[in-house]
């Protein structure tokens, strides 16, 4: 039972890379991503089946792509009124090469992933629609992982990915990357969904691990890959210099067990470098571009921030909160109110930071948000207030999906109820 139980977690772990791969290809080759969707599980059923017994294959994605596109043919094989359709997709499916899902651009983009990207993200769907299906095929989140990325219920989130793929056959959407004018309207969704999918990957809402690396990498070389093809749109380079200065931390991020290391706590010397000067080259060009600087790039100017400080005592703090003060304005929401906290409490002192913090604690769409407690629970800390800020690492704790996540904070709140109370006066 045990050995059964360990084969379908490496399974699972296994289809988490693969899937969004074997789902790109297959909708080439079907044109339709609800069906894509049903071929790919089909595959995954058929591996769950028989690699416990079996063994994993030296090559599971190889394994799973090929069965995935025999189910397809056989599809394709009983619908008479593909014609001469099937004729041309028979000839060029009938084997599987590892190097076709690796390819870049080649004039237009020959991407699978890229082009299921702009598929999922057609304006015939809604902004939330977009965002949730595609970091569903593309991300292999879980519709609770996405639903805690947005802030919203899990079935809001179900009924949404299945009008979605209802929607997009009906419209019979065509399986491509828009050209010319048709471009910079489908961007925005397609940024908003890398940006979500690399997050998921930095910070894991669920699960045993508190990063995803492969979540992180496959939003990033998608954003390169927009980069080329979008070279004069300042948000795509932000997006990009964003993803390359905070995946240079990725290393630093958890122990050699897997337990998170804050910020503040990384090895700073341990940060990837080429990562960072990337990030940096990237974030001078969305400057270049010209105009006011979006969301992700005054995002990416705060984690310049970070990663030009040698040490955490050299952090320019009030940048940050300036720099957080322009988000507000561009982007108003109680998240990025919550981050200005953080940063004017590091330039000015916890109570500064608590006043903001108390004052969005109402706001309906953070009840579920962890890190508003863990927030609150750091800055009483810092006041001496350690039995309150026990309880609130407490409530984080029980409102995170990740598990390391809440031994972390479970830990601070021991550490909390073990510390004497200070005799401070309260602000």
């Amino acid at each position: 039972m045990r050995e059964a139980s360990s084969a379908h977690r490496t399974i699972d772990a296994i289809w988490r890379i693969e899937s969004a791969k074997i789902i790109a290809a297959l909708a080439r080759m079907v044109r339709d991503i609800g069906v894509a969707e049903d071929l790919a599980h089909d595959a995954l059923v058929i591996a769950l089946e028989k690699w416990p017994e079996t063994g994993i294959p030296d090559n599971p994605g190889a394994w799973l792509m090929a069965t995935a596109k025999r189910r397809a043919l056989d599809l394709l094989r009983r619908n008479q009124t593909l014609g001469r359709k099937y004729e041309e997709l028979g000839r060029v499916t009938n084997d599987w090469h590892e190097e076709e899902f690796g390819a870049g651009l080649d004039g237009e983009v020959a991407d699978d992933l890229l082009r299921l990207i702009f598929t999922t993200c057609h304006p015939v769907l809604s902004a939330e629609a977009r965002v949730a299906l595609t970091l569903r095929l593309l991300g292999g989140l879980t519709t609770e992982e996405i639903a805690h990325a947005y802030l919203v219920p899990e079935p809001t989130v179900a009924q949404r990915i299945v009008r979605a793929k209802k929607t997009l056959s009906a419209a019979r959407v065509p399986f491509e990357v828009p050209e010319g004018a048709e471009l910079k309207p489908r961007l925005a969704s397609v940024l908003e969904v890398l940006y979500l999918m690399f997050n998921e990957g930095y910070s894991a809402t669920g699960g045993d691990h508190w990063i995803r690396p492969v979540l992180c990498m496959e939003a990033l070389r998608l954003g390169r890959i927009l980069a080329e093809i979008a070279p004069q749109e300042s948000e795509v380079h932000g997006l990009v210099a964003l993803m390359e200065i905070q995946a240079s931390r990725l290393a630093t991020r958890v122990t050699p067990t897997g337990e998170p290391i804050l910020l503040m706590d990384q090895n700073r010397g341990l940060w990837d470098q080429l990562l960072i000067r990337r990030g940096l080259a990237a974030l001078r060009r969305a400057e270049e571009v010209g105009g006011m600087l979006g969301p992700y790039a005054l995002q990416a100017s705060i984690t310049a921030c970070h990663a030009r400080a040698r040490t955490p005592e050299e952090t320019d703090w009030v940048r940050i909160a300036a720099l957080y003060e322009a988000l507000a304005m561009v982007a108003p929401s109680p998240v990025v109110e919550l981050n200005r906290a953080v940063s004017l409490s590091m330039a000015f002192g916890p109570a500064v930071g608590l006043e903001i913090v108390d004052a969005i604690s109402a706001e309906p769409s953070l009840k579920a948000y962890h890190l508003l407690p863990s927030v609150r629970g750091d800055l009483l800390a810092k006041l001496g207030r350690t039995a309150e800020a026990c309880e609130e690492f407490k409530r984080a704790a029980s409102l995170t999906g990740n598990a390391q996540e809440k031994t972390l904070l479970l830990k601070r709140a021991a550490d909390c109820s073990s510390a004497p109370e200070a005799d401070l006066p309260r602000p």
